[in-house]
């Protein structure tokens, strides 16, 4: 018997767990390339990050990461279409990199200092590029 291996973007699952109970969610599946295939709108990024990912500086499916050597902590996020954050362990996004680093460490932080990008820039420093041009 053939198996079937669906395999969803972070921000796929991040949709589907903020949706609310009277909200419908349309899934399109097709068969290789022959069939027609539904081109769903684009997402527009809102809140914090939005200006970075429309500057291009910031990607949606950019894997965000921070290490916090003496509380032995490690936390990884993705990058939304939406602008949000999509944290490890967590089923709901956060909206800004300040919620979703509390998320991680339980205490309030300032996520644009502490999540960097796999260049290893951290989101302020980014923000301050965005500043500069």
């Amino acid at each position: 018997m053939a198996t079937l291996s669906i395999h969803f973007d972070p921000a796929v699952i991040a949709r589907l767990v903020s949706a609310s109970g009277d909200d419908t969610i349309h899934v399109t599946l097709s068969l290789g390339e022959g069939a027609a295939s539904a081109q769903a709108a684009p997402a527009i990024p809102q809140g914090p990050l939005a200006g970075l990912m429309r500057a291009g500086l910031l990607e949606a499916g950019t894997v965000l990461t921070f290490r916090q050597r003496r509380a032995n902590r490690l936390g990884r996020a993705i990058v939304t279409a939406e602008g949000q954050l999509v944290v490890d362990g967590h089923s709901s996004p956060f909206p800004s990199p300040s919620k979703a680093a509390e998320a991680v460490t339980g205490n309030v932080i300032n996520g644009w200092t502490l999540w960097r990008t796999p260049e290893g820039s951290t989101l302020d420093q980014l923000r301050q590029e965005l500043d500069a041009e």
